[in-house]
């Protein structure tokens, strides 16, 4: 009976110990080591800032936008941009700063002054507002000579008012939409019209006549002293007063013997 009561105790034992061992969760198996990800391929580096695409994410400067790619001072800004010593500020008017302009303004111009017009908004060198504190006057632009009557450009600073004329326009800065350690875009109230191509220049006056060489004086002849003291012979027709003396004498002597018969 006690071998019974062990044998049976035994089976259970063993029992439990198989219901134990049958209820763990098996061991997930060991997954092969992965290899670690290729890195991300580095951001280029930006490209040089182009103009039109500021002015397009802002918005108001459509007129603009088609000067600059139609003259096609666009592509040399980004091109001259490409280098990072390369500077410039641009002036930038709105839409509304186009409209305000005496109707056929920009129709009176030919390709080439629309050029100038819009480098003469352009500064070959970037300024912050707080440089035009300081900025040498006249200012030159794209456009080119800066002397007087020309393209001269005038910019002062009074506290953070910035204010530029141009001899027929004074306009003021009223905002900066884009700044950069390369460039500037600030907004101005105003197209700026530069002299050279909104004012008729006096014509230039005529070139003074070449002097003319004194013409050499004819030489003439010396009279000869003979000539000189000798008076002009009266020429007599001869011829005729012998004729007359001769008819006098046949009258005289045709009335003799008219007389000699009649006796």
């Amino acid at each position: 009976m006690a071998k019974q009561v062990l044998s049976l105790s035994l089976l259970l034992v063993f029992l439990f110990h198989c219901t134990t061992t049958s209820g763990q969760p098996a061991q997930a198996p060991t997954l092969p080591a992965v290899a670690p990800a290729a890195p991300a391929n580095a951001p280029a580096p930006p490209g040089p800032p182009d103009v039109t695409k500021i002015l397009q994410k802002v918005g108001g400067f459509t007129i603009l936008i088609r000067l600059l790619k139609s003259t096609g001072v666009a592509d040399q800004l980004r091109g001259q941009l490409n280098d990072s010593s390369i500077r410039f500020t641009l002036f930038a008017p709105n839409d509304n700063a186009f409209s305000n302009l005496k109707a056929g303004t920009l129709n009176s111009l030919n390709n080439e002054e629309k050029v100038r017009l819009i480098q003469f908004h352009i500064l070959p060198t970037y300024y912050t507002l707080e440089n035009f504190q300081t900025v040498s006057n006249p200012v030159r632009t794209q456009a080119g000579d800066n002397k007087p009557g020309d393209y001269p450009l005038n910019v002062t600073s009074v506290g953070s008012q910035v204010n530029i004329s141009t001899g027929l326009v004074n306009a003021s800065v009223s905002g900066t939409l884009y700044s950069n350690f390369q460039l500037a875009i600030y907004q101005v109230d105003k197209v700026l019209l530069p002299l050279d191509l909104f004012v008729a220049k006096p014509p230039s006056p005529a070139p003074a006549p070449a002097p003319t060489k004194p013409k050499p004086k004819k030489t003439t002849a010396a009279a000869s002293p003979e000539t000189s003291t000798t008076a002009t012979p009266t020429v007599v027709n001869s011829g005729a007063v012998s004729l007359a003396t001769h008819g006098i004498l046949v009258s005289l002597g045709v009335a003799v013997l008219i007389t000699t018969f009649s006796l």
